[in-house]
């Protein structure tokens, strides 16, 4: 599991639009929050992505941007986007690389079956790619309200 103080994991994945970001266009820029997510079109995620979304230009006046993950497809991501209005850039780490070097593909019990899956997570990212905050195995509602306060204390 990452803490505060390590260095984040580099990653470079497409958005919804099959566009690149790469974690370290953002180095220096801006604070980043990371925040993966299970799957899209959930009752849970989509909760998720639309706290961020509501909250977003109140993240931008800090100077963060917002990225959320998960192994669904881009196309799967513009769907979900769309049909939800979401705002947030959504990433597709389809082979779980950035997963796996987030800490965050685990063993997880869903419905009394124990499989692997992404635990939800969130990392706040400084200016420096320096982790500040590590937040493991989060509920959706009011989290982005939660992060954001941990930005504005930054």
């Amino acid at each position: 599991m990452l803490q505060p103080g390590d260095k984040a994991p580099s990653f470079s994945l497409p958005d919804a639009d099959m566009e690149r970001v790469d974690l370290a266009q953002f180095l220096g820029a801006a604070t980043v929050v990371v925040y993966f997510y299970p799957k899209d079109d959930t009752p849970g995620c989509t909760l998720e992505a639309l706290e961020f979304t509501d909250l977003q230009a109140d993240f931008e006046a800090l100077g963060a941007e917002i990225i959320g993950i998960s192994r669904d497809s881009c196309t799967s991501h513009g769907t979900f986007r769309d049909r939800h209005g979401i705002g947030v850039r959504l990433l597709a780490d389809s082979d779980g690389e950035a997963c796996e070097a987030f800490g965050v593909w685990r063993e997880k019990e869903v419905r009394g079956e124990r499989r692997q899956g992404i635990v939800r997570s969130t990392f706040v990212i400084d200016r420096q790619g320096l982790i500040r905050h590590a937040l493991y195995d989060v509920k959706p509602k009011g989290h982005a309200r939660q992060v954001l306060e941990l930005v504005r204390a930054l």
